[in-house]
């Protein structure tokens, strides 16, 4: 991922404050010999502890062909993209050019953390991984524990495998067209606000945020 230094984040309280509202990204697997990468869409738990970058907690089902990949090489990335918008041309055309010469862009955040990933099988291990996922996701409560072996959930523990990723290294983008002069941006913002699709409330908001 490319980041000019006027995408990068200013700081890392800026990309675990983006973090912090994010719960779904795609896990990047280095490919068994002779085949491609491997991604998996999944939610997943991001803890600001322990270490200097965190800790992500996730499951899968134990069929997942992902595993063996997984055994093969252990270092992965997990990929969070979201407050995407596409910015039409006429948009952002500099001052006293005609609209035709605006150029088309993507504006989007993007969080990729490099991360050693630990597969979790033992069952009370297991259970105390989806109890955290559940309490995130579910903080209203509303389920039965996991607990192995118990009703309801405990004969659904073997056909699942937990997944702790220890981050190792982030990489953060904001690319919200912060180096282009106020005025081109006033006018981004307010063809964002205009067309209130979606992602351009967000999109709109970062870059006003980003320019003060």
């Amino acid at each position: 991922m490319l980041i000019h230094p006027w995408d990068a984040a200013r700081d890392s309280d800026e990309w675990r404050d983006w973090l912090s509202r994010h719960d779904f990204g795609q896990l990047a697997v280095n490919g068994l010999p002779g085949e491609p990468p491997w991604v998996q869409p999944m939610h997943f738990r991001y803890d600001s502890e322990p270490g200097p970058y965190g800790q992500v907690l996730a499951h899968l089902a134990r069929p997942n062909p992902l595993w063996r990949a997984l055994e093969e090489n252990p270092t992965v990335l997990l990929s969070v993209v979201d407050d995407y918008a596409f910015v039409p041309g006429p948009w952002a055309a500099p001052e006293g050019a005609p609209p035709e010469h605006g150029t088309p862009t993507s504006f989007y955040a993007a969080v990729q953390l490099r991360c050693t990933a630990h597969v979790v099988d033992d069952p009370a291990e297991k259970a105390a991984l989806l109890e955290r996922q559940v309490a995130h996701f579910q903080p209203e409560g509303g389920t039965a524990p996991v607990a192995p072996g118990e009703a309801p959930f405990g004969r659904l523990l073997p056909g699942l495998r937990g997944l702790r990723l220890d981050v190792t290294d982030v990489r953060a983008k904001f690319k919200y067209a912060n180096h282009k002069p106020e005025a081109v941006q006033d006018a981004i913002v307010a063809g964002l606000t205009t067309r209130a699709a979606r992602g351009d409330a967000e999109a709109a908001n970062h870059q006003v945020r980003r320019r003060s």
